[in-house]
């Protein structure tokens, strides 16, 4: 089973149409992880059942029993986060600015604040419309450590693969390089880097590379909208070229990429035939180079 993450320097480069077409050529050999857990979007594409969830749980969240509290306020007093406010003589903690740090709770001389665990989320477990199956989150409200989400989503994906004797994990990671895009990065066997041909989109296909070199896995470049400056586009390949990583396609501007996602299909399906036959070459590339 080989593990291959697909990822991007910014958002809106077509990193999400690009792996869930590749989701939809590869059917039941590929088990799907939408670990863009910030910006989940890939079940618009695949239409996933939600056939198994599971709360998140991740950090803490202090509340304060009012049977004991003695309202002597130094809770509120050490609070960093101004997360504590009193309202007729009551002292109540506000989730949403709640850091979960606890110093509250050290402080408070009645033991009338309790940490407990943070619901941060829940993931799932679906059957998509390609055939194949698909781990994926939803990060709740104001919630943080999307790097133990996209671990979670990581690990689940890779043990269903197993059961399922699925060929490859596909993970759909988050743009940039924060601490998401390292977690989905991590065990990785090749990584998919799609970029557009701009000065920004050079730069950050740049960052990604550096990050992902520090993993030491193999990796290639997918140009999305590759005809729209030739000056930058050939940039990106005098990059590639001087780095040693594989151009895997150019695939050009085509206004069909909005209008798949409108319709909650994958590009594969509702594309030209010639951009279903590119991005069908491409899948087929990278499997190769994951062997």
């Amino acid at each position: 089973m080989k593990e291959i993450v697909v990822i991007s320097g910014k958002g809106g480069t077509g990193k999400t149409s690009v792996t869930a077409s590749f989701s939809y050529f590869g059917g039941e050999s590929v088990i799907t992880a939408d670990c863009d857990v910030d910006a989940a979007d890939m079940h618009l594409l695949l239409k996933p059942d939600f056939e198994y969830s599971e709360d998140f749980y991740s950090g803490q969240i202090s509340s304060i029993d009012q049977s004991a509290c003695i309202r002597c306020g130094k809770c509120a007093d050490v609070c960093r986060f101004d997360a504590i406010r009193v309202k007729d003589g009551v002292y109540r903690i506000d989730s949403l600015r709640c850091e979960g740090c606890g110093y509250c709770a050290r402080v408070c001389p009645a033991e009338a604040i309790i940490n407990k665990e943070r619901l941060a989320g829940k993931w799932f477990i679906s059957n998509i419309r390609t055939r194949g199956k698909m781990v994926h989150a939803r990060l709740g409200t104001g919630a943080d450590n999307s790097g133990k989400l996209v671990a979670k989503v990581k690990n689940e994906a890779r043990e269903l693969a197993l059961e399922e004797r699925a060929d490859y994990v596909l993970v759909d990671g988050s743009p940039g390089v924060g601490c998401p895009v390292v977690s989905s990065l991590s065990g990785a066997n090749f990584v998919i880097m799609v970029t557009e041909p701009s000065v920004s989109g050079l730069h950050d296909l740049k960052r990604v590379y550096e990050l992902v070199k520090k993993f030491r896995i193999k990796a290639g470049c997918i140009i999305n909208k590759a005809d729209i400056n030739p000056e930058q586009h050939q940039a990106i390949l005098n990059f590639l070229a001087e780095e040693g990583i594989p151009h895997l396609t150019d695939l050009p501007y085509d206004g069909q990429f909005t209008r798949a996602i409108t319709a909650g299909k994958t590009v594969a399906e509702s594309g030209s035939v010639r951009l279903k036959e590119q991005l069908s070459a491409c899948w087929e590339k990278v499997k190769k180079l994951t062997d």
